[in-house]
């Protein structure tokens, strides 16, 4: 196995646990360029919010879009429009990412900002 079919098998496994739940998540995908995060239903059939290292005005904020930095600017980004959009707990999926490095800055950051996880 490589690095990406284990990172998948353990994405396909956190993502079968949330299913049971029946509640939204916030999905966070990263890149070495750049990091995204959306907020999607309970169906998993709709996004409902989305925030990513590649928005214009954002690239205006930080000029790198691949550290920590950036990471947590994406997590206070993406719980103010999730707040916005009426949703205020979530479930955190990581998409089989370790929960280190950029992934925890915007776990960290996103919980700051108001997102219960």
């Amino acid at each position: 196995m490589d690095k990406n079919e284990t990172r998948l098998r353990r994405a396909r496994k956190t993502r079968a646990r949330i299913a049971g739940l029946k509640v939204v998540r916030l999905s966070v995908h990263r890149t070495n360029s750049h990091i995204y995060a959306q907020v999607i239903d309970e169906t998993g059939g709709k996004v409902l919010a989305s925030a990513s290292s590649l928005e214009v005005d954002f690239r205006k904020e930080v000029s790198n879009g691949g550290n920590t930095t950036a990471a947590a600017a994406v997590g206070k980004r993406i719980a103010e429009k999730a707040k916005a959009a009426g949703v205020t707990a979530v479930a955190f999926d990581r998409s089989g990412f370790h929960y280190h490095g950029r992934v925890k800055a915007l776990a960290d950051a996103a919980r700051e900002a108001g997102l219960e996880f």
